[in-house]
């Protein structure tokens, strides 16, 4: 990527997904978001501070994993937290749903 600022998320998206190029790396955020959204529901369940901790940590530590060993880059969420954050449930719904192949190839990446 260029040192230029994207400076939308319509831009983002197609940046982001070709960040995960990998299958693995797909299913690692897959899985860690699932485990994250599962632990956050606990966690307003029982009242837990270290639940919702545990979210982030699920949430992103399978995501970095993915970058680090399988994907070998640096995850966007560096950079752009926020716009990472919503393009991760994106993609989440996009794997769920059965359609982030139709996205990539939309896409090009």
């Amino acid at each position: 990527m260029s040192d230029k600022r994207i400076e939308s998320f319509r831009e983002f998206w197609p940046y982001y997904l070709g960040e995960h190029r990998h299958p693995g790396t797909k299913a690692l955020h897959f899985i860690g978001t699932t485990g994250a959204l599962l632990l956050l529901v606990l966690a307003v369940i029982w009242r837990s501070w270290p639940s919702a901790a545990a979210a982030l940590l699920c949430g992103y530590g399978f995501a970095w994993i993915g970058h680090f060993a399988v994907e070998k880059n640096r995850p966007a969420t560096f950079r752009y937290p926020l716009w990472s954050l919503a393009a991760d449930w994106r993609m989440w719904a996009l794997i769920l749903t059965g359609q982030i192949g139709a996205e990539v190839r939309r896409l090009k990446v």
